[in-house]
């Protein structure tokens, strides 16, 4: 009986952002500049305000939410890269210190992964024969993070500034275009919510309707809470 594994071409296939880059700032910029806006909007206008003061506080809010959110990611990522490279100096200077310790901590890591003892130490020791390839493996597999594909600091900046004023337009919509209506920004807010959480489900195992629903359920409970807050604000001041 034959013991020949059988041979297959290698085939490219690419795999979603999940480093910390774009896509999370994305979605987490459109989503807080939704919820943040329609929230305010709700609140201002529980208060009784005027459609010029809640348009006015609304684009306020969207231009420092967005410089704030953009400061944010760069100043996150950019941290987490920096001490991404410490842990790295930190794994190569231990790798030229104790070459022998660290060869032995590679084996038992193949070993826990399910290589034989006598193929894990033939494959550590081969590995290890290239430092740059002995330090990546090192860190990919203590640290959990590639230092060959950290994420872009500007990246996730301008993501995040840009997706954060879209969704906190969107309540405002009504209100710029001479609708100034408060349900009407609130029902707006709420379809860029569920639009939004639907749109984030393509990048998760959880269904559409169940993302927008989620999404829809945040937005609604701070705009419940700040609708309630600004209507007793407004009773106490009239």
């Amino acid at each position: 009986m034959s013991t020949e594994v059988p041979t297959a071409e290698a085939h490219e296939h690419s795999h979603a952002d999940v480093s910390g880059g774009w896509l999370r700032a994305a979605v987490f910029g459109a989503m807080d500049g939704l919820v943040t806006n329609t929230a305010l909007v709700a609140g201002v206008g529980g208060g009784g305000a005027s459609s010029h003061a809640i348009v006015l506080s609304g684009v306020a809010s969207l231009v420092a939410g967005a410089i704030s959110m953009a400061l944010g990611e760069y100043t996150s990522v950019s941290t987490q890269n920096e001490q991404l490279d410490l842990e790295v100096e930190k794994e190569r200077r231990e790798l030229a210190r104790n070459p022998q310790g660290e060869l032995a901590e590679l084996v038992q890591m193949l070993r826990v992964r399910g290589v034989d003892a006598d193929l894990a130490e033939r494959v550590a020791v081969q590995l290890h024969r290239d430092p740059d390839t002995a330090l990546r493996l090192h860190v990919v597999a203590e640290l959990g993070l590639n230092p060959a594909d950290k994420p872009s600091p500007w990246t996730a900046a301008v993501s995040s500034f840009l997706t954060f004023a879209t969704g906190a337009v969107i309540p405002l919509l009504p209100y710029l275009l001479g609708f100034s209506v408060l349900a009407a920004a609130l029902v707006c807010g709420a379809v860029g919510l569920a639009a939004a959480g639907a749109l984030s489900s393509r990048f998760t195992p959880r269904s559409w309707w169940s993302a927008a629903l989620r999404q829809l359920l945040f937005g609604a409970l701070a705009a419940g809470a700040t609708y309630a807050i600004g209507a007793a604000i407004g009773v106490a001041v009239s």
